[in-house]
C-alpha cells in the first residue's frame, strides 16, 4: 500500500507541475512556485482524506473510479481557489483543473487498458444478440478469452447504426446481410434475460444456421448478479423457444394472498407443488406445510428450501384420519392442492387407484378445509378434464364438480386448469432429452398431436395470482398461448442436440389419448381483470347426489360405466387406433 501511495503523490506532484506550466504559458503569465507547491499540498491532503483517493486501483478502475477522482480534485480545487481567486482568475485556475483532470484520467484509462489488455489469441467469433447491459458485460467478459466479439444485435432501432468500442449494433436484417457469405461462425449468445419467448425464438430461427453453436443468458430472476455473466451461459434450450413470460403477472395481488398466511401445500414433493412452496416462500408465507407420500421428493424439497418456515409432513391425502391431526395442529389459511396421479396410461392401467386418490384425496381436503375453516383452497386441475377421453381427466373433472358444488361455508374453493409444464416429472421433454442422450430415436404416438405448454415457474405464479382472485366456485383457465406439434417439439431438440442420427418414430395414440387438448367445456367463459386468466362457465351437480355417486363409483365393478354418469361427456378413447 505503501508504494501506491508514493506512486500517487509522485503522479500528483509531476502533473500538477506539467499542467500549470501549459496553463502559465497559454495565459501568457510568469510561472509561480508558490501557487504551485500550495495546490500539491491542497491535492495531497485531498487525496489522503477525500475517498482515500491514494487506494483506488488503477487497473480495475470503473466509471466511479474516475468520477471520484474528479470530485476529490473538484474539492480541492474549490479550496485553493478560495485563497487564491483575484490574485489569479476564475478562467485560469478552472483551464488548469480541467486539464489536470484529463490528463490524470487519461493516465488512469490508459494504465487500466494495458493491464487489463487481452493477451488471449482470438480463434473465435461470437455475436451478441442484445445490446442491453447485459450484453454490455458479456463483451467486456469476453476481452481476455479466446472468442472475439465482431458484432452486436439489436431491435431497438434507436441503437441500430451506432457502436460499442467500435463493435457495431446491427439490426437482425443487416446481420443477416453481414453474415451471408457461406460461412459458419462460431457462437451466438442471446443477452436479453428479460425478452419475450417472441423475441428469444425469432432470434434463434432467423439467425441459428450460421452459426455453430447457440448460447442464451438466463432470466433476470435466475442470473447471479456477484457471478461473471459468461460462467452463467447456457446451451438454448427447447424450454427456452416454447417459454412464455405473462405481462399481467401481478406480483403484488400474489403477494396480499401469501404474505404472512400459514399455506398446506399438497403434492409438495412434485414438479408443480415444489414450485408453489418455492413460489409461497418468495412471496412471504409465514409457515408452508409441505405434504407429500414420497420419503425422496419431500426430503428434496426440504432440503431445497432450508428454511425454518417449512414443516414437512409425509402422508397420503387419502387417509382421513391422519390428514385430519395434520389441519388440527397447524390450522392452515389457504391450502394449495396438487397432490393427484397424472400420467395417463399410468392411470389407465390403475384406475381404482386413481379414483381413489384423485377423487377421494381431492374429497378429503375440501371437507377438511371447510371443517376447519381454510380461507382458501386453490385445486390444481387439467386441460385433460375438458371433454375428457381418459381416466385421469375424467378423475380431475369430478374433482372439478365437488369444488365447484360443495357447500363451503366461509372457504372459499377455486380451481386452476392449465396444460402441461415443461419439464415436469413424467412429460413428454424429459423423456426426449433422455431418448437423445442414449442416442435412440425419438417416439412420437401420432404426426398431428398437439399439445400446450407452459413453464412451471410461470403456471405456479398464475395459480398463486388465480387462487387470490377466487371468490367461490371458479374454474380458473390460464393462458397457455398457442398449441404445439410434439413432432415439431421432436425436431427441435433432435436438432438444438447436433445428433444427425436419430430420427422419429410414430406409435400410435396410447389409451385415452387426445390429439388435441382444449381449455374449455363450451364457448362461455367469463373474463377477469387479467387477460392470462378467464374463467370456465359453472356446471350445476346437487351435491348429494354428487357424493352418492362418487361412493357407487368406488364400489362398483364397472368403473368406467359410472365414470361416465358423473361425467357425461367422458367419452373413453380404448386404444391406439381411436
Amino acid at each position: 500500500m505503501l508504494n501506491k501511495k508514493i506512486l500517487n503523490f509522485v503522479v500528483i506532484i509531476l502533473l500538477t507541475f506539467m499542467t500549470f506550466s501549459w496553463t502559465f504559458h497559454i495565459f501568457h503569465l510568469p510561472f509561480s512556485p508558490e501557487l504551485v507547491f500550495s495546490v500539491i499540498i491542497i491535492r495531497i491532503l485531498a487525496s489522503v482524506f477525500i475517498f482515500k483517493d491514494y487506494s483506488l486501483s488503477w487497473s480495475k478502475a470503473t466509471q466511479k473510479t474516475f468520477l471520484l477522482k474528479s470530485i476529490v480534485y473538484m474539492i480541492a480545487f474549490l479550496v485553493y481557489t478560495s485563497y487564491y481567486y483575484g490574485e489569479y482568475s476564475f478562467a485560469f485556475l478552472s483551464s488548469e483543473l480541467f486539464v489536470y483532470l484529463f490528463s490524470i484520467n487519461f493516465l488512469m484509462f490508459v494504465y487500466h487498458y494495458y493491464i487489463n489488455r487481452s493477451t488471449s489469441i482470438k480463434t473465435k467469433q461470437v455475436v451478441i444478440y442484445g445490446a442491453g447491459k447485459a450484453g454490455l458485460k458479456l463483451e467486456e467478459e469476453f476481452r481476455n478469452s479466446e472468442y472475439k466479439v465482431i458484432y452486436f444485435c439489436d431491435d431497438d432501432k434507436i441503437v441500430q447504426g451506432r457502436s460499442i468500442d467500435a463493435i457495431k449494433i446491427l439490426s437482425p436484417i443487416k446481420l443477416k446481410e453481414k453474415l451471408n457469405d457461406n460461412s459458419i461462425y462460431d457462437l451466438l449468445v442471446i443477452a436479453m434475460p428479460s425478452a419475450s419467448q417472441d423475441n428469444i425464438k425469432n432470434a434463434y430461427n432467423n439467425l441459428s444456421e450460421y452459426f455453430n453453436e447457440i448460447k442464451i443468458l438466463p432470466s433476470f430472476e435466475e442470473i447471479l448478479q456477484n457471478k461473471d455473466f459468461k460462467t452463467q451461459l447456457k446451451d438454448i434450450s427447447v424450454e427456452d423457444l416454447l417459454a412464455r413470460h405473462p405481462k399481467d403477472l401481478d406480483k403484488t395481488a400474489i403477494k396480499e394472498f401469501v404474505n404472512n398466511k400459514t399455506i398446506l401445500v399438497t403434492g409438495a414433493g412434485g414438479s408443480i407443488g415444489s414450485e408453489i412452496v418455492r413460489q409461497c416462500k418468495i412471496f412471504g408465507a409465514t409457515k408452508i406445510i409441505a405434504l407429500d407420500n414420497s420419503e425422496y421428493n419431500l426430503y428434496a424439497i426440504d432440503q431445497d428450501i432450508d428454511n425454518n418456515i417449512l414443516v414437512p409432513v409425509m402422508q397420503n391425502v387419502v387417509n382421513l384420519s391422519d390428514l385430519e391431526k395434520t389441519f388440527k395442529l397447524y390450522l392452515p389459511n389457504i391450502v394449495i392442492h396438487a397432490a393427484a396421479y397424472k400420467h395417463v396410461p399410468l392411470v389407465e392401467e390403475n384406475i381404482s387407484e386413481a379414483i381413489v386418490n384423485n377423487i377421494i384425496g381431492t374429497k378429503n381436503i375440501i371437507d377438511l378445509s371447510c371443517k376447519y375453516n381454510v380461507q382458501k383452497v386453490v385445486l390444481i386441475s387439467t386441460d385433460k378434464a375438458v371433454r375428457p377421453t381418459n381416466v385421469m381427466g375424467t378423475t380431475k373433472r369430478i374433482c372439478e364438480l365437488y369444488a365447484q358444488n360443495k357447500n363451503t361455508k366461509n372457504t372459499i374453493i377455486s380451481a386452476v386448469r392449465f396444460g402441461n409444464v415443461l419439464g415436469s416429472s413424467g412429460s413428454i421433454i424429459p423423456k426426449f432429452k433422455q431418448l437423445i442422450s442414449e442416442g435412440k430415436n425419438l417416439t412420437v404416438t401420432h404426426k398431428d398431436i398437439t399439445r400446450y405448454f407452459m413453464l412451471i415457474p410461470e403456471a405456479c405464479e398464475l395459480v398463486l395470482q388465480s387462487g387470490a382472485l377466487g371468490k367461490g366456485g371458479e374454474i380458473f383457465i390460464l393462458d397457455m398461448g398457442e398449441e404445439v406439434k410434439i413432432v415439431d417439439l421432436a425436431n427441435k431438440m433432435i436438432e438444438l442436440s447436433g445428433r444427425d442420427n436419430i430420427s422419429i418414430e410414430f406409435t400410435g395414440l396410447r389409451t385415452g389419448e387426445k390429439l388435441y387438448e382444449e381449455l374449455l367445456i363450451d364457448d362461455s367463459q367469463a373474463t377477469t381483470k387479467y387477460d392470462s386468466i378467464t374463467v370456465a362457465k359453472p356446471t350445476l351437480y346437487d351435491i348429494n347426489e354428487l357424493e352418492k355417486d362418487i361412493n357407487q363409483l368406488l364400489e362398483c365393478e364397472d368403473k368406467i360405466k359410472q365414470l361416465q354418469k358423473i361425467v357425461p361427456e367422458f367419452n373413453h378413447k380404448l386404444n391406439k387406433n381411436n
